[in-house]
């Protein structure tokens, strides 16, 4: 499988030394020889048909500020539509940061990717949350496929586990923790009587969360989540528009307080039921959902087993990785291969 790196960032570092340490046993285990043919970061690319090498990439990278600086292979001038659109490769890996407000960059290189007959696999929750059932229409309409298991959970599998629990039974309602920042201010709030702005400010320290962080607080990052969620595991076209939305910003002590009073704790909830809906809840102490601030949690409700929940980290470059991959063996699978 030829392989199109697009962005070169922590996660994109992180999977091509993970194909690297696994190398052998994907071939062994699924029949797998991927071979990367081009990445990109914001300064250029580099481009091999007969594929780059990880630590040649990584070395460019490291002292030189760019992967164009491989020697032979380095370019600077094309663009990476264009790139994507000219590639011979079967899979394209997008891995470029986004925000809600400029997601056009990324919705770009999916369009090229389909239009030039390439599956994809993101990392990129931003032009999932404002046009997930377009891109599926564009991905369905030109044969590729399309997948993004790292943008919720990040290495814990809670896109395949919530749909293997549709399977053979009907969800009735998933409800969810699914950010690390939000979990961890409130966390501290509950064990130490900390102020919301106290709190936010350690969380800011400790690198938990980002030195603008709007999309956390706000429950923007959860609402595009749970709009993943909601198209691919229950079939519901959503956006961030469908999502009823408030977050945890300036949350009194006193609430908190007052839910530990009633053997609770204050969490920053996604929820699907009838509606889309983020906001803080009350969880019983001991509830499955009340983790500590690294974890993400999901309890889907289904009609004849009852609760099940799966629980794991949310976040971290290595561990996303692993979800990459995991996307990238689905793929491989209905090319035709092993996995």
């Amino acid at each position: 499988m030829k392989i199109l790196l697009i962005g070169f960032g922590v996660v994109g570092r992180a999977f091509l030394r993970l194909l690297d340490e696994r190398r052998g046993g994907l071939y062994r285990r699924f029949g797998l020889r991927p071979r990367i043919v081009g990445v990109t970061d914001s300064r250029g690319s580099a481009v091999s048909e007969s594929g780059l090498e990880t630590k040649q990439l990584l070395a460019a990278k490291y002292n030189h500020g760019t992967v164009a600086a491989v020697a032979g292979h380095g370019d600077t001038t094309t663009s990476i539509d264009a790139l994507i659109a000219d590639s011979d490769a079967d899979l394209v890996v997008e891995a470029t940061p986004s925000t809600l407000s400029a997601p056009q960059v990324a919705m770009s290189h999916f369009k090229f990717a389909f239009r030039s007959g390439k599956h994809a696999v993101t990392v990129n929750k931003a032009p999932l949350a404002v046009a997930m059932p377009a891109l599926f229409e564009l991905a369905a309409h030109n044969r590729v496929q399309f997948r993004f298991s790292g943008t919720v959970g990040g290495g814990t599998p809670i896109l395949a586990f919530a749909r293997e629990c549709a399977r053979g039974d009907e969800i009735v309602r998933i409800r969810a923790i699914l950010n690390g920042t939000t979990n961890f201010i409130l966390s501290r709030m509950h064990a130490s009587g900390a102020a919301f702005e106290a709190a936010l400010q350690e969380a800011v320290e400790l690198g938990y969360a980002e030195a603008d962080p709007s999309a956390d607080i706000d429950g923007v990052d959860t609402a595009t989540k749970i709009v993943i969620l909601s198209n691919w595991v229950l079939g519901r076209p959503a956006t961030l528009d469908d999502v009823k939305l408030s977050g945890i910003r300036g949350i009194a002590t006193e609430r908190i307080a007052e839910a530990a009073g009633r053997d609770s704790r204050v969490k920053l909830v996604g929820e699907i039921n009838e509606t889309l809906s983020v906001g803080p809840c009350e969880i019983r102490a001991g509830d499955p959902l009340d983790v500590p601030a690294n974890l993400n949690a999901v309890t889907v409700t289904l009609r004849t087993s009852g609760d099940v929940t799966l629980v794991g980290p949310g976040a971290g470059g290595a561990e996303t990785a692993t979800a990459v991959l995991r996307d990238v063996l689905d793929i491989w699978r209905v090319m035709g291969g092993q996995a």
